[in-house]
């Protein structure tokens, strides 16, 4: 596995100064990038694919273990308070206590991810994203084996070529990083180009499904005051409003802010706005069209 293998390059890493070695660091996390860049082609079908099915009412389950694991759990929690989206699940190896502290011999129980894809009720309609920088750990590959047999997409991530969990899952995506700075640390340049491609493919999805209008977090939840000033300025910014009157329709929206929108821009009333959005599925530009106000 290249993930695994030793670079001659950094053989004394531990003799360098602070500043070569965060070079280093951060040099091969420009190669991650990189790598992602490369798997745009599938990334772009997982994505079209997953559109389609969340857009059905579909879940978006994560599975994986160690650092993978870590970061799908990160991805997942972000979409609620960005989108407004709740309907993820994240199936860790050694269960949700791992995301705290690394319970590394979790990731060798297979029988214990088909346990939980069946408890789950996975089936189709879901997209399941394995993930696994060596492609080959046994949760990941027999999780997203049995959720193909079960009729779920799934999208498997990994970053060496040729491994198990790529040719397990339906969608196919490696990120071929190579050898670590640190030997064999995948939380390095193999975690920021998993990190970058699974917030790429669950933004890209929810933006295409009305989380946002034009490139504004419509979905996002103003949870705090801080929040409510900021739902308060994505309301003036799409709809040309002053600050005081965006915040009074948030409020009168029930500091919904997509709701609050079409308040303003089809000079509706709250509940006339949310029957709008309802019928549109929650898409602010449909439901301004179905209102015949201008989309914008």
């Amino acid at each position: 596995m290249k993930t695994e293998s030793v670079n001659p390059e950094y053989r004394d890493l531990d003799q360098w100064p602070s500043a070569r070695i965060l070079a280093a660091i951060t040099d091969s996390n420009r190669a991650a990038i990189e790598a992602v860049e490369r798997a745009l082609p599938a990334l772009t079908e997982a994505a079209d694919r997953m559109t389609e099915l969340v857009g059905r009412g579909g879940r978006i389950v994560y599975l994986g273990a160690g650092t993978s694991g870590r970061l799908a759990m990160q991805d997942a929690a972000e979409l609620p308070p960005t989108f407004g989206f709740d309907r993820t699940v994240v199936l860790m190896a050694g269960g949700s206590s791992a995301g705290e502290r690394a319970r590394e011999g979790a990731e060798d129980d297979a029988a214990m991810a088909r346990s939980e894809i069946r408890a789950a009720g996975i089936g189709p309609g879901d997209s399941v994203i394995g993930l696994a920088a060596s492609g080959r750990t046994p949760y990941t590959v027999a999780g997203t084996q049995l959720a193909r047999e079960l009729g779920a997409l799934t999208i498997g991530i990994a970053n060496n070529e040729g491994s198990a969990l790529l040719e397990a899952a339906e969608v196919p995506v490696l990120l071929a990083t190579g050898p670590e700075v640190l030997a064999g640390s995948t939380r390095l340049g193999a975690g920021t180009a998993q990190k970058v491609a699974l917030g790429a493919l669950s933004t890209t999805v929810l933006t295409r499904l009305g989380g946002a209008y034009g490139n504004l977090m419509v979905g996002m939840k103003p949870a705090n005051e801080k929040l409510r000033i900021r739902a308060a300025s994505i309301i003036a910014e799409a709809t040309g409003a002053t600050p005081e009157l965006a915040g009074a329709r948030l409020e009168e929206a029930g500091w919904d802010i997509r709701t609050a929108i079409v308040m303003i821009r089809a000079q509706v009333g709250s509940a006339r706005a949310r029957e709008l959005l309802d019928a549109a599925g929650n898409n602010v530009r449909k439901a301004l069209a179905a209102a015949g106000a201008n989309p914008g």
